[in-house]
């Protein structure tokens, strides 16, 4: 990045403006304006600041943007989950917006979201590549003028984030009780109060069959018994929440969020999939256990109903899909008005995780975040990004104070990780 740079020039280009101003004196027009501008940091000169180009790459199921401009500031951002073999989108969307200004944030989104709605600007691949680009919007005018993206975004109700931590104990490999306990231990002591758990599985020997989306009294009873042990080894002041993937029927969502009624869960998440509102409505209603969706609706449009009709308790966009990070500040700022809390899905890099916990902070009704497991386990994590200092502790992030999101992406170490076949920001 670019040293900062003196905005006398327009400074300068004001008071020539006015010279023919009755009762101003050229000489002293804007002198204290102008030394208090020339006395703060600053980035660039944004009058100036034009998108040059926007390039990408691929890393498993993260899509990373990069927006240049011809000031040699540049903006990060990531999508995910819906944005296989979108290459040639994201190069679409960056013709759109090359030579405009990156600080009209909210005018870019609105361009490219409003030219796509015959091309799928909806939902899905159309919004997961949107939503990489317009954080990385976010993250270059933040390094344009100096500011972290909280403070664009309104400014900040906290300075930590609150995160649970996702064990990652998936179900395919048919854990037993005791390895939920285990798991559950292991992450407290890793100083997390907040935990997750997956519980569909799709090998359980008492399934029905592969298609029935009914809970036997087999599964049902397995499900009990591992949250259950979870619970008992953690005590009951650490929140437990737990994952169904969308892969029941309402008939299971209700029976599951009953039984787990003593456990005394922060959550149950996407019981049934998410297209039907009103069945989340039911299971919701039949049950004092909190209902939790959102991972797969996009665009506060998407939200609209369940808050409407009260399906949900609690909303979970994700932010590296959904729409990006103004969207999911409308989201949350939908939800409140319900008095619904706004708890982000995450399972991007840490750019992601950063990047939301900026939404995160900007919002009053901010109640959790995701956070994985594979941060600890996985060197890739570690390898692809550049950031100074701890990322969590004792459950919480520290919101950065750096310009943009804070969290730089490292091309090199990322160059191993980068799918085949595919350009790297090329």
């Amino acid at each position: 990045m670019s040293k900062p740079t003196s905005r006398r020039s327009f400074i300068s280009k004001a008071a020539i403006a006015t010279a023919l101003t009755p009762m101003v004196s050229l000489s002293a027009f804007g002198k204290g304006y102008e030394t208090a501008i020339d006395n703060i940091p600053k980035a660039s000169s944004p009058a100036d600041l034009k998108i040059t180009e926007v390039k990408c790459g691929y890393i498993r199921g993260s899509l990373f943007v990069k927006i240049y401009t011809n000031q040699d500031i540049w903006g990060c951002g990531e999508g995910v989950d819906a944005i296989p073999g979108t290459y040639h989108l994201v190069k679409n969307f960056g013709e759109r917006i090359k030579g405009k200004s990156p600080l009209n944030v909210h005018r870019l989104f609105e361009d490219i979201r409003r030219s796509g709605f015959f091309q799928g600007a909806q939902s899905g691949m159309y919004i997961a590549v949107l939503s990489a680009i317009e954080t990385a919007l976010w993250d270059l005018a933040g390094k344009a003028l100096n500011l972290p993206v909280y403070q664009l975004l309104g400014g900040k109700f906290r300075d930590k984030v609150r995160v649970y931590c996702d064990t990652a104990l998936y179900q395919r490999n048919l854990p037993t009780p005791k390895d939920f306990a285990d798991a559950a231990t292991n992450a407290v002591k890793m100083g997390f109060n907040a935990l997750k758990f997956d519980l569909d599985q799709a090998n359980d020997p008492n399934k029905y069959d592969a298609y029935n989306w009914t809970a036997s009294h087999g599964e049902l009873k397995r499900m009990y018994d591992q949250i259950a042990a979870a619970r008992a080894a953690v005590g009951p002041n650490i929140d437990i929440c737990v994952d169904m993937h969308g892969r029941y029927d309402a008939v299971t969502g209700q029976a599951v969020a009953k039984l787990l009624e003593p456990l005394n869960l922060m959550w149950l998440e996407e019981p049934i999939p998410a297209e039907n509102a009103e069945a989340y409505k039911l299971i919701s209603e039949s049950s004092s256990t909190p209902i939790c969706a959102g991972e797969n609706h996009y665009l506060a449009h998407g939200f609209r109903r369940l808050l409407e009709i009260g399906a949900v308790d609690i909303v979970m966009p994700d932010l590296q899909k959904a729409g990006g990070l103004g969207e999911g500040q409308r989201i949350a700022n939908l939800a409140n008005l319900y008095y619904v809390p706004f708890a982000p899905h995450m399972v991007a890099s840490f750019l992601g995780a950063m990047a939301s916990a900026h939404v995160c902070a900007s919002v009053p009704n901010f109640l959790i975040l995701e956070w994985q497991s594979y941060f600890h386990t996985q060197p890739m994590f570690k390898e692809i990004v550049h950031y100074e200092g701890e990322w969590v502790q004792n459950s919480f992030i520290t919101v950065s104070e750096k310009p943009g999101i804070g969290v730089e992406i490292n091309e090199e170490g990322m160059k191993k990780y980068a799918i085949p076949g595919i350009p790297f920001f090329e």
